[in-house]
């Protein structure tokens, strides 16, 4: 018998970006344009997302913000570090 595939697995077959349909976040393009950082970097992290197809959502500006889809957890900045790894444990002990 065939093994079922994960939502992960159909989703990658369809060579569909991985965070379309997605609820993330990351590097707010606000935060990005504060450290000077928009003409240096190759994209904007917020504006990328969303051209994805990513449901980007953010929080105020340097502080921790994080979204959890499934298995995919994602932090809007560096603030977001520990409070991703928090729930990367929780999902981890839920399996």
């Amino acid at each position: 018998m065939p093994r079922a595939r994960s939502a992960e697995e159909r989703h990658r077959s369809r060579r569909l970006p991985l965070v379309k349909g997605k609820h993330v976040s990351g590097f707010s393009d606000t935060e990005e344009e504060a450290a000077q950082l928009t003409l240096v970097v190759p994209f904007l992290v917020e504006d990328e997302l969303k051209r994805l197809g990513g449901l980007y959502a953010k929080g105020p500006d340097w502080t921790s913000f994080v979204q959890v889809d499934g298995n995919l957890i994602t932090g809007q900045n560096p603030a977001s570090s520990a409070p991703a790894a928090s729930d990367l444990l929780k999902l981890l002990k839920a399996k």
